[in-house]
């Protein structure tokens, strides 16, 4: 099967918003680059006019252009883990490839095959949401992972005591890969469905953990349903956004009785973490 590449040269708080608006016309898997953002799209589904159509809604508010690439699957996938490098978090936790030696110094290990499915944990989002994972008592526990990604994060609240995950994505290859994933860190009876948080039929009503690592437009919208799913005294996790954005999040937290009551920042982008009253 081969893909179409579409480079995407913009400013980084756009790179968000064409990565949400590429979802939605069917391109699959998005890397951050140092320009942009890079999208992948089977051939045989791609539209450069639709491509036009999204480039052009945004081409008043913020410089852009784009390149396209036909590329092998095969291949680009053999790149990008050639390319892939262990994260260590705090010390703490270290997510590794399949392909790297274990580290028994770290009191966390993660393993995944990276597919350039979002949440590897080289973005700063994901490094943000482990290390407030590590800080929160999560034994016991029940969690819901919404655009779960690769599954580190499910992984991880497993690893800290969870006694039960559930997961959804709006990409069937992330779905196939945190599926991998979560057999290689010896996770078992994980449901991760396809779709968004307001048209997925979840197994409980409420959870104790709610983490969810998106872009901030998506929490936006979907903070209602977070706060529904959320048990009284419940935490919920968010990331996805800036440093700038944290004042718009919080607000719109409070309007559903959550609070934040913690928060990271790295290279410009956050993560809080909120307690629902």
């Amino acid at each position: 099967m081969s893909f179409i590449k579409v480079s995407i040269s913009t400013t980084p708080e756009f790179g968000e918003i064409f990565t949400a608006e590429l979802a939605e016309i069917g391109f699959e898997t998005f890397e951050e680059t140092a320009t942009g953002i890079d999208a992948y799209i089977p051939q045989e589904n791609f539209k450069e006019t639709d491509l036009k159509t999204v480039i052009e809604q945004y081409a008043s508010m913020t410089k852009v252009s784009y390149e396209l690439e036909e590329v092998a699957k095969q291949n680009w996938n053999e790149e990008w883990e050639k390319n892939y490098d262990p994260i260590e978090v705090e010390g703490k936790c270290r997510v590794r490839a399949t392909f790297h030696d274990p580290d028994p110094s770290f009191q966390y290990e993660i393993i995944v095959i990276p597919k350039m499915s979002f949440g590897t944990g080289h973005h700063a989002t994901t490094y943000n949401m482990i290390k407030l994972e590590m800080e929160h008592d999560f034994v016991g526990k029940s969690v819901l992972d919404l655009g779960t990604g690769t599954g580190i994060l499910a992984i991880m609240a497993m690893k800290l005591g969870a006694k039960s995950i559930e997961c959804t994505d709006i990409d069937e290859w992330c779905i196939e890969n945190s599926a991998e994933n979560f057999g290689l860190n010896d996770l078992v009876d994980i449901p991760c469905h396809l779709g968004t948080v307001n048209n997925v039929s979840f197994r409980q009503t409420e959870y104790h953990v709610v983490l969810a690592n998106i872009n901030k437009n998506v929490l936006l919208s979907e903070m209602q349903y977070y706060a529904n799913l959320l048990s009284s005294g419940g935490a919920l996790f968010l990331s996805g956004f800036y440093e700038q954005d944290i004042d718009q999040i919080k607000n719109e937290a409070l309007k559903h009785n959550l609070s934040v009551v913690d928060s990271v920042i790295k290279n410009d982008w956050a993560a809080l973490k909120l307690i629902k009253s």
